[in-house]
């Protein structure tokens, strides 16, 4: 029992984040929505980009299809495409997976942290 407690402890949850956009979104909004996906994958969780399609919008889906192709090469250092964007309804959505798993994320952040505070602790003497 205390090994299997210890192991389920030991784990590592992989959690999906969710994206949402729509097609016609401006340069700097894109941006933001891009550092946040960063932000995610380098933490080591999944990504799920869903692009809203209304009204009109429905028409074009090649605009949303070429956005998210657009945003898979601009994260492609820090992730890979699990699922490719796919039509469902009114909404496309694509899945993107970190190139690190969680448990490094998280111990690179450990490292860079302790780096930090070492540093810190330098200046002050």
């Amino acid at each position: 029992a205390q090994k299997a407690r210890e192991a389920r402890q030991n784990q590592t949850h992989i959690v999906v984040k969710e994206v949402r956009m729509r097609p016609k979104i401006e340069n700097h909004d894109y941006e933001t929505k891009r550092a946040h996906i960063e932000k995610f994958l380098k933490g080591g969780d999944k990504v799920k980009v869903t692009m809203q399609f209304r009204g009109r919008e429905q028409t074009r889906p090649e605009l949303g299809f070429k956005l998210l192709q657009r945003l898979a090469e601009d994260v492609a250092l820090f992730a890979f495409v699990e699922f490719a964007p796919k039509q469902e309804g009114r909404n496309m959505t694509m899945v993107l997976g970190p190139t690190k798993k969680k448990t490094e994320a998280v111990a690179e952040q450990r490292a860079a942290r302790k780096a930090k505070e070492l540093a810190a602790a330098k200046e002050e003497v």
